[in-house]
């Protein structure tokens, strides 16, 4: 088992040499097939679709795609192993009590925990973790994991929502390749625990991992759904952004990444 993992490792590792770390890009045209999943839907997006090894892709608005916005709760992905790494939180069990004020939504008002607080998407719990973190051990690892433009802003509770930090879809896929190849300065541990958390699905023949976003505070509003999909020997990564005219449009960020995923034969 051990040989095999090894393996594992550094078959992946090389694929990211290649692909990621050297900022190679496969030559392709504008899928048609994906660009009328947003046509169809009247709204402004992109798409990318990309194998482990970066050798096929599958692309709408490659423009937009290089494009760095808000990432909103997306950074909720590298945010918990921060956490974790850090010393914030213990592991995903560790409970943030709530202190009985309304939060925005009848889910969020209980004691949380990051298994809890992951799917729901629960602003105050990452801002309790954010303020133990604090800004300098923030900028470090922002660094260390090569996340988007790296920068924070002046508070610290809110500049993955508001503030500095901007990401692209393309840097979305660079790194969450890092996270399934086990290639950030981060401990299994930390790792292990956050992949279970991303878990969104699981059929018999595949495992997608998982995180939305939707940056409210910033104009034109940025809908996400960023992860990956498992499958037998194969790996999957995509990442949607797309502008949110009405709220209406935020059900599209995950029904249009899923289509594309059924229409290239990946679920």
């Amino acid at each position: 088992m051990r040989s095999k993992n090894v393996l594992k490792f550094v078959v992946s590792f090389a694929f990211l040499l290649f692909s990621g770390v050297s900022g190679a890009m496969p030559p392709c045209a504008d899928d048609p097939d994906l660009a009328r999943l947003f046509h169809d839907r009247g709204v402004e997006g992109t798409i990318v679709i990309s194998s482990l090894d970066g050798a096929t892709e599958f692309v709408h608005n490659r423009e937009r795609s290089e494009t760095r916005f808000t990432p909103a709760s997306t950074f909720k992905i590298p945010n918990t192993l921060i956490a974790l790494e850090a010393g914030a939180i213990k592991d995903e069990n560790e409970i943030i009590a709530w202190d009985g004020q309304e939060k925005g939504s009848p889910l969020w008002n209980k004691d949380q925990s990051l298994s809890t607080a992951f799917p729901l998407t629960c602003v105050w719990f990452y801002q309790k973790l954010a303020e133990r973190v604090g800004d300098r051990r923030y900028r470090e690892y922002l660094s260390l994991f090569g996340y988007g433009n790296e920068k924070t802003g002046p508070d610290v509770t809110t500049f993955w929502l508001d503030g500095d930090l901007e990401i692209s879809v393309r840097e979305q896929i660079r790194f969450l390749k890092k996270v399934y190849a086990e290639t950030l300065p981060c401990g299994k541990d930390s790792l292990d625990r956050l992949k279970k958390i991303m878990i969104v699905q699981e059929e018999p023949d595949f495992t997608i991992r998982a995180k939305t976003g939707w940056a409210l505070r910033v104009t034109p509003q940025q809908g996400w759904y960023v992860g990956y999909v498992e499958k037998g020997s194969d790996v999957w990564f995509f990442a949607t952004n797309l502008e949110i005219v009405k709220r209406e449009d935020a059900a599209f960020r995950r029904e249009i990444s899923m289509e594309a995923l059924r229409s290239k034969g990946i679920i």
